[in-house]
């Protein structure tokens, strides 16, 4: 199961679980759109593609909930 981080990396705004707009890579590195935009959509931790992440909305992410531990590594781009 994704673990559904609550923030971007690179600008730590939130990324609700059940709205578009994030994107993560394959270790789940988790960036917002514009941010993903700005990378080109490659990782910058891991040099992974950073794809639309998956929504999770209602029962689902009641019974399973979202990450609420964030990871926050501002850097210039």
């Amino acid at each position: 199961m994704l673990e559904l981080r609550p923030g971007c990396e690179l600008c730590d705004a939130d990324l609700p679980a059940d709205v578009p707009g994030a994107f993560i890579c394959s270790f789940e590195c988790t960036f917002c759109h514009d941010c993903a935009a700005r990378l080109h959509q490659v990782c910058p931790n891991c040099g992974g593609e950073l794809l639309p992440r998956p929504r999770r909305s209602g029962a689902r992410l009641a019974a399973n909930p979202a990450s609420t531990q964030r990871v926050y590594k501002p850097r210039a781009l």
